[in-house]
């Protein structure tokens, strides 16, 4: 019977020290979780679109200006044809006097200068140009960008997938925790 609680024994504390070693491989000093390596089986990148604010600028003809004031640039064809005119019918109204056909003239030549030159001696005039002008608005475009990664890895003979918010490479770093004997990760 000796033997029997001797092998026992033996047989519990072969299996209290595999167990604590487990436990160990999994735990520092203090009894809390640490952590290992494991091995990336795939990374791949989740997207997401977005609304990208630009701006968009286009050149067009603007309207400019300015005024100036016209000067002696006054024209004497309306004079002339005026003063004709109102020759001819002073001399017909004047039944051919003299003096009613020079009224006329003067008449006539009063009037086609005020017709010919109306607006022009002492005004102001508007001078309209055209110069390119940039007009800006916001424009919005559709951005595909990578928002994370979903991970594949391999820890202790088990897969598992989580989302990282950057490629970790060929291996990643994992916490594992546990009591002895029970591996948690």
């Amino acid at each position: 019977m000796n033997k029997l609680k001797v092998l026992v024994l033996a047989s519990c504390l072969a299996l209290s020290a595999g167990a604590q070693a487990d436990w160990s491989k999994h735990h520092d000093s203090r009894g809390e979780g640490r952590r290992d390596w494991a091995r990336v089986l795939s990374s791949v990148p989740q997207y997401e679109w977005v609304r990208v604010p630009r701006q968009q600028c286009v050149q067009e003809r603007g309207h400019g200006g300015g005024y100036y004031r016209q000067g002696d640039s006054r024209s004497i064809g309306g004079a002339v044809i005026g003063g004709v005119a109102g020759g001819v019918i002073g001399n017909q109204v004047g039944d051919g006097r003299l003096g009613a056909t020079a009224i006329g003239a003067v008449v006539g030549a009063i009037v086609g200068d005020r017709i010919d030159n109306s607006g022009r001696q002492g005004s102001v005039q508007h001078v309209g140009y055209s110069r390119p002008v940039e007009r800006c608005h916001t424009v919005y475009e559709r951005e595909r960008r990578v928002t994370g990664y979903r991970v594949t890895y391999e820890y202790n003979g088990r897969r598992h997938t989580r989302l990282m918010d950057r490629d970790p490479g060929r291996r990643v770093q994992v916490e594992v925790a546990g009591r002895p004997g029970r591996g948690r990760y």
